[in-house]
């Protein structure tokens, strides 16, 4: 598929992913803010982003750390109000970096003043008819309305006192909006706007294939999902009235063309996951079959393949990631340890050899693996919904390392971070990687800037070569990709090397890594 002759500036952007808590502290409360971010900026600036991703900073009680919002216009204390978040925008315009931030339109929190008024009002209200609120049903309605369980864990209804339950398709703290209500539009408008109009470049979507709900809210045919998974024939998501709203964001987003809007749309089917890509619907959509593919060249061929077909459908630049504040990190994800952070770098280089928009979560460019956790300082709503069965995702949203020899590593001047920081992380840190020219970091530093000036995308496709089974090798922008997911070294095709993930070994890739080549 031919790019358009003047792409917008995301179709090949790198975004970088900011998890305010986690990436620095300015104030000394051991929990990140966006000065925090501001201070860092120089850290972006080297690495050669086009854009930040911000995860939500708006006024929160922190239910599920940020992502249950309580004034959706406004910028909480924690991370320094909304003057901090003028002064990082103006600071990265200023380096030609774009700033978009998260929207999380498919439900609010409990604090909102909405929710308030609705719990102090009858049922049948007014207030009421915001969010999904229902009779329970049995003789005395003690029994949820229907079988839905919450992605967190346990059963996706709460009875409030006057005896009528509320849908929450996350924690109970983060109540479902009724989007069949038109104030619940009217308000995304206002806040769309309120952001807009303070220079934000745009918003990743919360749950993009959340929001409408079926008619007559109908039972799960499995309630068993296993939590944080999602299948297409899950009644909870991508009902078919979702598109409107999306049309209805669209349609003040055509106000700002300098914005993107990109979905985080949890649908595996390519002509489902297309729909949301339409001219008049999202810019773009997080398309997570990288994420999922094991390091395996089989896998990672097809997940790239659909991923490609799947823009492709829809005429919409592809995406890419490996990681985010939701999922495992790679390193601990392909083995952990030297193996597993060989394997993250040589994913890095394959994603990036391709063609459309790239997210990389911080931390990625420092190699940071997963960390386990003790038990009483997990907090994720996960750990507590699932009876301390499922360990939730603190383990991959731990600090960043930026200086010294021991925690909190120059992330904080309080040494109790809000999670903690293990002792052995010295070595990757940010200082440390940056005196290293063979560091992570430096290796990212390389990748990203080769990325600009060797590779010169003028379509959404790839050309493969077949090596050998246990390999990989695309042509895009210009430049060979190959990927060796064996065992032993693979003889590299002719050409000028423009970087490997690993030394080569007697002139061939080594396992377990990955090269760049101008093809000769």
């Amino acid at each position: 598929m031919t790019q358009p002759a003047a792409a917008p500036w995301w179709a090949n952007a790198i975004f970088y992913q900011v998890y305010p808590r986690s990436f620095a502290d300015s104030n000394g409360d051991g929990v990140g803010d966006l000065d925090g971010v501001t201070d860092h900026l120089d850290h972006l600036s080297r690495l050669g982003i086009d854009a930040i991703w911000l995860n939500p900073v708006m006024v929160s009680p922190m239910a599920d750390h940020g992502y249950d919002v309580a004034d959706p216009r406004d910028v909480d204390p924690l991370f320094g109000g909304l003057a901090a978040l003028e002064r990082l925008i103006a600071e990265a315009h200023a380096r030609g970096i774009r700033v978009t931030m998260d929207l999380v339109p498919n439900h609010t929190s409990s604090q909102h003043a909405w929710f308030q008024a609705a719990l102090a009002a009858p049922p049948g209200s007014i207030e009421r008819e915001r969010y999904i609120f229902r009779d329970g049903v049995g003789t005395d309605g003690s029994t949820p309305p229907n079988n839905w369980v919450s992605v967190f864990g346990g059963p996706a209804w709460t009875r409030v006192d006057d005896g009528q339950w509320y849908l929450h398709l996350f924690d109970a703290e983060q109540p479902d909006l009724n989007w069949d209500n038109p104030e619940t539009f009217e308000d995304l408008e206002k806040t769309l706007r309120f952001w807009l109009d303070r220079g934000v470049d745009g918003f990743r979507i919360d749950v993009a294939h959340g929001m409408a709900k079926p008619p007559g809210l109908p039972d799960m045919t499995n309630p068993d999902i296993e939590m944080l998974t999602l299948d297409d024939d899950d009644p909870r998501f991508n009902h078919d009235g979702v598109h409107e709203i999306h049309r209805g964001i669209r349609s003040v987003l055509d106000d700002y063309p300098h914005a993107v809007t990109i979905g985080e749309i949890w649908v595996f089917e390519n002509e489902d996951f297309a729909k949301y890509l339409r001219p008049d619907e999202l810019h773009m959509g997080f398309n997570f079959r990288l994420v999922r593919a094991e390091f395996d060249a089989a896998d990672i061929h097809e997940a790239i393949e659909n991923a490609l077909a799947a823009a492709s459908l829809a005429d919409a630049s592809p995406t890419w990631t490996l990681s985010n504040h939701d999922v495992e990190r790679e390193v601990t994800r392909y083995g952990d340890g030297p193996r597993g952070l060989a394997r993250a770098r040589s994913m890095a280089m394959v994603m990036l050899a391709l063609p459309g928009a790239m997210f990389l979560y911080n931390g990625e460019e420092l190699g940071l693996p997963n960390v386990d956790l003790p038990d009483d300082v997990l907090q994720d709503p996960v750990w507590e919904r699932s009876g301390h069965t499922e360990r939730g995702r603190d383990g991959c949203r731990v600090p960043l390392p930026w200086s010294g020899d021991a925690p909190p590593f120059g992330f904080s001047s309080k040494p109790g971070t809000w999670l903690p920081m293990p002792a052995d992380w010295a070595s990757l840190t940010v200082e440390r990687q940056l005196a290293d020219p063979d560091s992570t970091l430096a290796f990212f530093g390389t990748i990203l800037r080769l990325r600009r000036s060797h590779f010169h995308f003028t379509d959404y496709d790839v050309e493969w070569l077949q090596l050998r089974d246990d390999a990989c090798a695309f042509l895009s922008g210009g430049v060979l990709c190959v990927l060796n997911t064996g065992s032993v070294a693979l003889p590299l095709p002719a050409g000028e090397l423009l970087v490997a993930s690993a030394p080569l070994v007697g002139g061939e890739l080594a396992a377990d890594s990955a090269a760049w080549l101008v093809p000769g």
